[in-house]
């Protein structure tokens, strides 16, 4: 078939600049637009990114600037092409992306990152207070940065999206790993996760009844597992059954029932949260000792101290170890090995609220515009508005001075 011929007039118009060219849509900005960094993880086996895409698009849509250090989302398997095609401006250097006015990471900033962030700057992020020390916050305090702790944040019915969300992908993970490593090449017991016909189901302990509690024995009923759920308050146990939809076994952790269970356990859950900064250690090395060999304990608390005496913090490199022939897994941010998955659900809960936020006309603004929100962390020259927080915070920290605000 022959080719259709170019016309002179076609070519000149090209040449003239008459002919339609692609631009770049143009996006409205105002007066309240945030200009947002996300930089590139470099705490230890953290793959996270706090925004995907997606995200980035609808705020570059809304007037906000968006900056993505190279490589942010390598580890979610989000490139930094789908970034820039997004909107976003990709920066070669940590440097770079610490000039923006908002700071939204995963984890709490290292060292390197306090010689980049600018005085003033409002950084997003964790705020884990078991593992950070007091010099951090002075850090905070001197350069004058509003640090909010985004795990600790409320929303209008009392949740923390944050902690939900991540929660529920721990809970549905951890009964993935407790199958790996009850397998006989990962030297366990040799058993399925579950049952079969004839053969005696997988007995499983899980320790708090919380989130991760409710999603991983949504896994274990799942795979026909028999599934013991302690807890030190009936009302948790009481909620969790309602959420479940069928009974269980529940049982205070306050009994000698516990010590029996743990003992006839093939896998062992822990997911006690902390109430005043460490999270309760309820497994004593008498009862793990008690266990059965290649038997799995999947501390999942050991962010913030840990549920067993024998756990030690592990990495995604080297998860387990063992005690007494009792496998050990104690890695501290079990959604991070999930980090796609991860990266959008951290997305979907920054996502409403920086679009907000911008129309609101800043963090401050929003902050003081939502009673709700003045439920989370807000620290800001050694302030802290939770008074919970604040109270767990000085009972570590009693040299540092810190002042409650009375906005509750």
């Amino acid at each position: 078939m022959a080719q259709p011929q170019i016309t002179g007039f076609e070519e000149l118009a090209k040449q003239s600049a008459l002919y339609p060219q692609e631009s770049l849509m143009a996006v409205r900005k105002d007066q309240n637009s945030l200009h947002i960094g996300l930089p590139r993880e470099v705490s230890l086996q953290e793959n996270r990114i706090a925004l995907t895409p997606d995200a980035v698009k609808i705020l570059v849509r809304n007037g906000h600037e968006v900056w993505v250090e190279k490589d942010a989302g390598k580890g979610g398997n989000l490139s930094d092409h789908e970034y820039s095609e997004a909107g976003a401006v990709i920066v070669q250097s940590a440097k770079e992306v610490y000039q923006a006015n908002v700071i939204l990471k995963v984890e709490p900033l290292v060292e390197e990152e306090f010689r980049y962030i600018k005085a003033g700057t409002t950084l997003i992020s964790a705020m884990n207070l078991p593992a950070l020390e007091k010099k951090y916050f002075e850090k905070l305090n001197e350069l004058k940065i509003t640090g909010i702790g985004y795990e600790l944040i409320e929303d209008k019915v009392g949740g923390k999206p944050i902690i939900r969300a991540m929660g529920e992908i721990a809970g549905s993970t951890v009964l993935l790993i407790a199958a790996e490593y009850l397998s006989t090449p990962n030297g366990g017991r040799g058993i399925i996760l579950g049952g079969i016909t004839g053969v005696p189901p997988t007995k499983i302990v899980i320790l708090g009844a919380g989130t991760v509690a409710e999603y991983a024995t949504r896994a274990a009923i799942s795979v026909g597992a028999d599934i013991k759920v302690f807890d030190k308050h009936i009302y948790r146990l009481q909620r969790l059954k309602y959420a479940i939809g069928q009974n269980l076994y529940t049982s205070i952790i306050d009994s000698d029932t516990l010590a029996e269970a743990i003992a006839r356990a093939d896998v062992v859950i822990g997911t006690m949260r902390a109430e005043n900064g460490i999270s309760p250690l309820v497994v004593t090395k008498e009862m793990v000792s008690q266990m059965k060999p290649g038997s799995v304990i999947i501390d999942v608390s050991i962010d913030q101290g840990g549920s067993f005496e024998t756990s030690r913090m592990t990495t995604h490199k080297h998860p387990t170890f063992k005690f007494n022939d009792v496998i050990h897994y104690c890695v501290p941010n079990i959604p991070s090995r999930v980090a796609h998955t991860a990266s959008t659900a951290l997305s979907n809960v920054f996502l409403p609220f920086l679009l907000q936020t911008g129309t609101i006309g800043g963090i401050e603004e929003m902050i003081y515009a939502n009673r709700w929100f003045m439920k989370g962390v807000y620290c800001h020259k050694g302030t802290l508005t939770n008074s919970h927080i604040a109270r767990s915070f000085n009972m570590r920290y009693k040299d540092l001075t810190l002042l409650l605000a009375a906005r509750m």
